[in-house]
């Protein structure tokens, strides 16, 4: 008797909590579908344009680098108003040598121990120019060829933030489908639906803007060594700032095109998401007393949210025990998962659904399997390194291959 009421008490806690979770995700992910029409901030008629900083920082990404320059060079912004400054960090000579024969500056680091955050300190400490805009993008980026003309134009609105939309640079493999498609959940959930919500949007680490004397001074107070992106989010919103998400501002993103790379990947966002949920728990309900809705939405509900992939596998658990205790909980259970698997396609693009994404769901109980497998990864992860190896060169995604030129 004893222990049935404990199994009870046990399952009414991980259903109140999945439940939770997916109510959260769907609210959010149905925003994202309501205002879908809401007209962008960008308006390339904006006047005047500001002058902007691209900064790279980049770890032994030789493979790529020069390709990647090339696209940065090549975007539509008068050339005397943005500055390329790639972080060189453990590169070949060879490299080098072939960056700085380019329209560019090349910062040369080295470290002990390598970090994004140490790097762009590095770089903000070198430039001896004045910017209006600072613009920090992966080593694998490349971006539309009106990504700047976008940006600019949102802060000449009023802006102070800003993130991009990431996109897919390659569809080549299930994994990069899959992980294409968790991409654009994200951005329809965590960035669009919660910014309709009037909310800032999150960031990604990547394709996002800043005032450059503000988030010089922020990134001087950081040391993180993974998910840097989840503190300097919060540093900026606790100044009263917005970030606004430009939808129609594209960057595009190298795609993981296996299980060992996407388990990587993730075991450092998961490792980052429940470290900064301890850390920030308690200050983000003094901010949601002040009226900071956007500090508390990113510091918490964005963290204590279940991962999708536990969700995957918790959620058929609770139907299949719910119907065990008491056939109202397993219907219950089933109806957060519809639910559930609403807000997940809501979020996908409709350009994304063909024959190739139908094959990739073949593969997405590894997925899952591999995404819960880092539960059990998660103890050094956020205080080491992990470096995720780049090698397109180019955009194949034939989706958004015309909005480069």
């Amino acid at each position: 008797m004893l222990l049935s009421k404990i199994l009870h008490i046990v399952y009414l806690i991980c259903f109140i909590y999945c439940a939770l979770s997916v109510l959260y995700l769907f609210i959010l992910s149905l925003s994202g579908r309501l205002f879908s029409g809401r007209k962008a901030m960008g308006d390339l008629r904006a006047a005047p344009l500001k002058k902007i900083a691209v900064l790279v920082p980049a770890y032994r990404e030789d493979g790529i680098i020069l390709s990647t320059a090339g696209n940065l060079l090549e975007l539509d912004y008068p050339a005397e108003l943005y500055t390329v400054f790639i972080i060189a960090d453990s590169f070949q000579k060879e490299t080098v040598e072939q960056l700085r024969q380019l329209p560019l500056t090349v910062f040369e680091v080295s470290f002990d121990k390598s970090t994004k955050t140490k790097s762009l300190n590095e770089a903000f400490s070198r430039i001896g120019q004045s910017y209006d805009i600072a613009l920090i993008c992966d080593a694998d980026n490349m971006l539309a060829g009106n990504f700047l003309n976008k940006i600019n134009a949102a802060f000449v609105h009023g802006a102070r933030a800003v993130q991009g939309r990431r996109v897919a640079k390659n569809l080549d493999t299930s994994f990069a489908i899959l992980d294409a498609c968790s991409e654009a959940i994200n951005n329809h959930i965590f960035r669009k639906g919660a910014y309709h919500l009037g909310m800032s949007s999150s960031v990604i680490g990547s394709g996002m803007a800043f005032e450059f004397d503000n988030i010089k001074k922020i990134l001087s107070e950081i040391s993180a060594v993974g998910g840097f992106d989840k503190i300097l989010q919060l540093r900026v919103v606790e100044q009263g700032i917005r970030i606004h998400y430009l939808e129609d501002a594209l960057v595009f993103d190298e795609k993981v095109d296996s299980s060992h790379a996407f388990q990587q990947q993730r075991k450092r966002w998961v490792s980052s998401q429940f470290i900064y949920l301890k850390q920030f728990f308690v200050p983000a309900f003094g901010r949601l007393f002040r009226g900071n809705f956007s500090y508390f939405n990113l510091a918490v509900a964005n963290n204590l949210v279940l991962p999708r992939a536990f969700l995957f596998i918790l959620l058929p658990l609770l139907v299949v025990g719910g119907f065990f205790i008491r056939p109202f909980w397993g219907i219950a259970a089933l109806g957060v998962g519809v639910l559930y698997f609403l807000g997940l396609v809501m979020g996908v693009p409709g350009e994304l659904v063909n024959k190739d994404l139908l094959k990739a769901v073949l593969r997405l109980p590894k997925a899952i399997i591999v995404m819960a497998g880092t539960i059990f990864q998660l103890k050094k992860a956020n205080k080491t390194f992990i470096h995720t190896v780049h090698t397109k060169t180019k955009v194949s995604n034939s989706l958004f291959n015309d909005t480069r030129k």
